[in-house]
């Protein structure tokens, strides 16, 4: 029988006892899927954390990045289980437990969605994704105090520019100062005294 561990390079048996050694390991394992991952390889990377999956069904992050890659193909039941597999595996593991919270968001299940995400805020207070994972929660059911308390700080967080203005154009919508729907069809770009 094939032990996994044989496939890691040039470490000794008694160097993987350590917590430390076993996490590095398992993350090293899933390296290649997730660089398939960035590139836009789905199916490649699904196949990598299976395998990985299969050599180490102890590896949290083979089942996030599984969860994560089934959630880009919007299979949502398959990255739902990944991602409460990580958590099985490793409760404490945030990552995972906002992909289930986006996930279960995406499968119009937003208040198991915000137990997720307050969860991970009660793991890391400041957390960026939890915090936009509950914003998103709250703007869904039409709660707007929370929705944009959420967004709110999750702006303090200074995010990446598109995630900036897409958050920005939802706090403009709670304020009333958007309409969602609300097009340019006349091309005057909300010009009151352009007679297009």
């Amino acid at each position: 029988m094939h032990d996994p561990d044989d496939d890691l390079p040039e470490a000794s048996p008694a160097a993987l006892d350590t917590p430390d050694a076993r996490d590095a390991a398992r993350w090293e394992a899933c390296e290649e899927g997730v660089e398939l991952l960035h590139e836009g390889e789905i199916d490649e990377a699904i196949a990598a954390f299976e395998e990985v999956a299969l050599q180490d069904p102890q590896n949290p992050y083979a089942f996030h990045f599984l969860g994560a890659a089934h959630f880009e193909r919007e299979a949502w039941d398959k990255a739902l289980a990944g991602y409460l597999r990580a958590l099985q595996l490793a409760p404490q593991y945030l990552g995972a437990r906002v992909g289930a919270g986006q996930t279960l968001r995406m499968m119009g299940q937003p208040e198991r969605a915000i137990r997720m995400g307050k969860q991970a805020l009660a793991l890391r207070r400041d957390d960026p994704d939890a915090l936009f994972l509950l914003g998103l929660c709250y703007y869904q059911l039409g709660e707007r105090k929370p929705a944009y308390g959420f967004l709110q700080r999750f702006l303090a967080t200074s995010p990446e520019v598109e995630v900036r203005l897409e958050v920005e154009g939802l706090l403009n919508i709670i304020r009333g100062e958007v309409f969602p729907g609300d097009d340019d069809s006349d091309g005057d770009y909300g010009d009151p005294d352009d007679d297009n």
